[in-house]
């Protein structure tokens, strides 16, 4: 991997002003066969300058000075070597909330709304009558979706778990920014100290399977912590773990939503059936994948 200085360079051939350094540096990434190559190359440049959208246009054609140049080319050269542009920023939005990320959470993906989605949905069918509803999030990472759904439920009481001690501060850092203090965050294996009951149990297991994690792109392989990724030999070591727990857990009407990855949403189904739950038809995400399941307990 060539070094900044000489990403530098070759940006700057020819560029005096910030959009046309702007516009080298997409160059480079695009030709590294990175797809967002121009969004990333202004989002770069307007982190390292300090500028929002707007502010980014109206310098686009100021000229470009040593030290902005070398700032905005040190940004780049992390994106050529893959890592995903909201571990270069540190932060990721998400349900319109910016949350803080590091080496010990995953990034938040839009896919994954669609299960904030889908238990607002299981939230506003249940209800919780008089008393807040009590929501468990297995395996909270930066907290995104629990602090979504908190952030939806004025009256919610929620907790997050994870093995992860790093990824629990970074959650209580972000439900601290957000203001939402009506989260508690506490390190264990998925549900293994929690006492029901809870109106929703949430989670985004890990679901690759083991072998599969070296095909995967490497903004996921080579930045996402492994422990968050590896699902074990089939992909659903969690899952057996979240249904072995959640019927105990859930309150009556409460319900259970997990995200799914591709391909998963029958043997899914199947692992919570023998557990005593009914899985509803999945939620899809954008892409049309099922991507979000919803169950409660049998009746």
């Amino acid at each position: 991997m060539p070094a900044a200085a000489e990403f530098a360079v070759r940006a700057d051939h020819g560029a005096r002003t910030i959009g046309e350094a702007r516009r080298a540096w997409a160059g480079q990434l695009r030709s590294q066969g990175i797809e967002s190559a121009e969004l990333d190359a202004r989002v770069l440049t307007g982190h390292a300058l300090g500028l929002d959208h707007a502010g980014l246009a109206a310098a686009d054609g100021r000229q470009i000075n040593v030290d902005e140049h070398a700032a905005i080319a040190a940004l780049v050269e992390r994106r050529l070597a893959r890592e995903p542009v909201a571990r270069i920023l540190g932060c990721k939005e998400f349900w319109s909330l910016s949350l803080c990320i590091d080496a010990s959470t995953l990034v938040p993906r839009p896919e994954t709304e669609t299960v904030v989605e889908a238990a607002l949905a299981a939230a506003e069918a249940g209800g919780a009558g008089a008393r807040p509803m009590r929501v468990a999030d297995l395996g909270t990472g930066s907290g995104a979706i629990l602090l979504a759904l908190l952030h939806e439920l004025p009256d919610g009481l929620g907790v997050g778990t994870d093995t992860s001690l790093a990824a629990l501060s970074v959650a209580r850092r972000n439900a601290h920014r957000l203001g939402i203090d009506r989260a508690r965050f506490l390190s264990c294996d998925m549900a293994s100290a929690l006492r029901g009951p809870f109106d929703l149990i949430v989670s985004n297991p890990p679901y690759i399977a083991s072998a599969d994690i070296a095909a995967l792109a490497p903004e996921v392989r080579d930045f996402d912590p492994p422990a968050a990724l590896d699902g074990g030999p089939d992909g659903l070591r969690f899952y057996r773990a979240i249904a072995a727990a959640a019927t105990a857990l859930l309150a009556p009407t409460g319900s259970l939503v997990v995200e799914l990855g591709a391909g998963q949403v029958h043997a899914v189904a199947a692992l919570l059936a023998a557990a005593g739950l009914t899985g509803m038809p999945p939620c899809r995400d954008l892409g049309g994948i099922p991507r979000a399941l919803i169950a409660k307990k049998m009746s």
